[in-house]
Formats: structure tokens, C-alpha cells, sequence
């Protein structure tokens, strides 16, 4: 397939506009047209964000612009459907997370994307964080040995913060909405990638102080990983003050672990600074649109997180369609991640309605 084919669609004016846009143009995509579901608002954030044309149908934009790959960025409980869509076309989908509703829905959107042959992509981008990417390596190359006990905890007031700013559907259940779907999704997924699969859990979902809607800001969870490893994983969204975050990983033979920018390092032999390898660096941020809306507080911090990680794997996605190397030996998250992230999501929201109880995760 010759680079110039590369036309991409993205399908959601918010996350859509502030991340995917710049980020698929960054990694070399044509972005040929945005998906809204009001005409009026598409229209006038397309020409914000130099995006020629707007649509409020996927199958006309398909048709019109004749795309190849479909991003995704809609609200979760409207993943499925439009992944669905997209691949019946025949297009390559980038799908955001929360993949989906629950572990049954992803894994109709992984069957009918290998029905179809076609490259299927979650949006981890964090994978690709060279801090995150250099524990991975590490623990793979055996630096810690065994691993027997990990601890993700992170404390913010990010959701707090920006509230009034957040859409709609974040505040209700039904639609995907809440903490543990917007940033445990990532946890879980890096816990996977880094660890193994997991076994168990016992899990809480708490709200500390939000006030629009009925969902959590906040989760516990002890976890048990097949290969026995025990961990928990925690996270506030809600709490006043600065950003904490806390990351140990502990095995036979070392801990690694980051509580800021550097990977640290301890063994028998003493501590020390993981430097970051040269292949997993990460490519300068693309420019960013002139969408009004990268001046407002969360969207900037926001940005400066995700834009060149999220590059990075729109980067992996273009090489995949290509059949090309990948520009990074991070792999990306897959539909088949997808399914997996999502069951062990289903557990956790099973035992917190349930008291914190003990529930097995159903093998993808």
C-alpha cells in the first residue's frame, strides 16, 4: 500500500480533536475528515482543527473520503457499534479505551476485526512511555528476577480540577463513565504487559468528591496474577493537591520501581538510575491544531502527557498496515488486549458490588 492511501477518519470531536488529530498527522496519516454527532459543532471543530471534511455519518464518510483507518474517540458504550462499522468497511480501526461496555462486547469487536483481517489498535499510548517502556525491558530481562509483589498507586485531583470541563457521559455509568475506566484501563493494562495475566481480585470503587454524576473517582484493588505475583493497584482522582504517584515492582533478585521521572534500581549490589535505552525514546510532540480549546487547563495538561506517546503508536499502527518494521519494539495493545483489559475490568466492578469479594478473572 503506497503512503499516500493513508487517509484516517476520527470519530469524536473531543479526545478526537485534542490527541488523535495530532497524533495520526504526526505519525504520517492523512486525517481526511471528522465524525460528530452534531453537524454544526463538527463542522466548525473540523476547520478549527484543519480537517477539510465534517460528518455526522460513518458510512458517507467512509464512502466519501474513502479511508482506510477509523480512530476512534466516542463515548465507551458506543465503541462496539462503530468498531463494527468501521470494519465491515473494511477499514483498520484505533479504538480508545475503555474498550468497551464489558469483556462479551470486546470480544465481538476482536472476533469481527480478525473476521476481517484488518490491524486493530486500543489506545494504551502509555505503553510507549519511556520511563514505563524501561521498567518493561527491565523485568522482561530478568533484572529483578522472579517478580513476587507490585504496588501502582497514584493520588490527584485532575477529575476534581476539571469537572466542569468533562462531557456529559463521563458522569453516567451507563455510557463508560467514571475513574476506573478512564485511567484503570491504563493500569491494567501496563500491569499486564509488564507482569502477566491476572487471576483474581478484590476491588472497591469509591467517589471522594465529585458532585455531577454517580460514578467513581477512586479504586482499590488487591490483585493475584497467575504467575503469583500479588499487588495492589490504587488511584485517586479526586483528592486536592499535587500528583502523586508511586510505582514498585519487587522480585528475587531486585526492586525497580519510579515515585518520579527516573526508573530507579536496587539489588544486592546497591541502587541506582535506569537510564531510558535510545530505542525507546519517543519522537518530538507534533504541533499542536489551532483548536481554541488546547488554551483550557485540561486540555494542556492533558496534551503534554499523551500527544508524543500516542504519536508513537500511531506510529506502530501506520508500519502494521504498511507491513513495514515498527518504529518502536513497544507492542502496541491489540483488540485481543482489549478483550482481556475488559474482563479483568468486569471482575473488578463484580467485587466491588459485591462487598470487595474475592472474583475470579474469566480467561480471554
Amino acid at each position: 500500500m503506497a503512503e499516500s492511501e493513508l487517509r484516517a477518519l476520527v470519530v469524536g470531536t473531543g479526545f478526537g480533536c485534542r490527541i488523535q488529530v495530532p497524533a495520526l498527522r504526526g505519525a504520517g496519516f492523512d486525517v481526511v475528515g471528522l465524525v460528530g454527532s452534531d453537524a454544526g459543532r463538527t463542522a466548525e471543530r473540523a476547520a478549527a482543527n484543519g480537517v477539510a471534511q465534517a460528518y455526522t455519518d460513518l458510512d458517507k464518510a467512509i464512502a466519501e473520503t474513502d479511508a482506510q483507518v477509523v480512530a476512534i474517540s466516542t463515548p465507551p458504550h458506543t465503541h462496539a457499534p462503530l468498531s463494527l462499522q468501521a470494519l465491515s468497511h473494511g477499514c483498520h480501526v484505533l479504538c480508545e479505551k475503555p474498550f468497551a461496555r464489558d469483556g462479551r462486547e470486546a470480544q465481538a469487536m476482536l472476533d469481527a476485526a480478525q473476521a476481517a483481517g484488518k490491524v486493530h489498535v486500543i489506545g494504551n499510548e502509555f505503553r510507549f512511555v519511556p520511563q514505563r517502556a524501561t521498567v518493561a525491558r527491565a523485568i522482561a530481562e530478568g533484572m529483578i528476577g522472579k517478580p513476587h509483589f507490585a504496588s501502582l498507586v497514584q493520588i490527584m485531583g485532575f477529575v476534581k480540577e476539571a469537572e466542569d470541563e468533562f462531557p456529559d457521559w463521563w458522569f453516567d455509568p451507563a455510557e463508560g463513565g467514571g475513574w476506573l475506566g478512564a485511567s484503570g484501563s491504563h493500569v491494567v493494562d501496563q500491569i499486564r504487559a509488564w507482569l502477566g495475566e491476572f487471576e483474581s481480585v478484590s476491588a472497591s470503587l469509591d467517589t471522594v468528591s465529585l458532585t455531577r454524576g454517580p460514578v467513581d473517582d477512586s479504586y482499590s484493588v488487591r490483585f493475584r496474577l497467575r504467575n503469583g505475583v500479588e499487588g495492589i493497584m490504587q488511584q485517586t482522582s479526586g483528592a486536592y493537591g499535587p500528583l502523586t504517584e508511586l510505582t514498585h515492582i519487587a522480585g528475587d533478585k531486585g526492586r525497580i520501581w519510579f515515585d518520579g521521572p527516573a526508573v530507579r534500581f536496587a539489588d544486592s549490589k546497591g541502587e541506582r538510575e535506569l537510564p531510558v535505552p535510545g530505542d525507546l525514546a519517543l519522537p518530538d510532540p507534533p504541533p499542536l491544531t489551532a483548536d481554541p480549546r488546547h488554551a483550557r487547563p485540561d486540555w494542556q495538561a492533558m496534551a503534554y502527557v499523551e500527544i508524543a506517546p500516542y504519536t508513537r503508536l500511531c506510529e506502530a499502527m501506520r508500519a502494521a498496515i504498511l507491513g513495514a518494521p515498527s518504529p518502536s519494539p513497544v507492542p502496541v495493545a491489540s483488540f485481543a488486549d482489549g478483550v482481556a483489559n475488559m474482563k479483568v475490568m468486569d471482575a473488578i466492578r463484580a467485587s466491588a458490588a459485591n462487598g470487595g469479594e474475592l472474583v475470579k478473572v474469566e480467561q480471554a
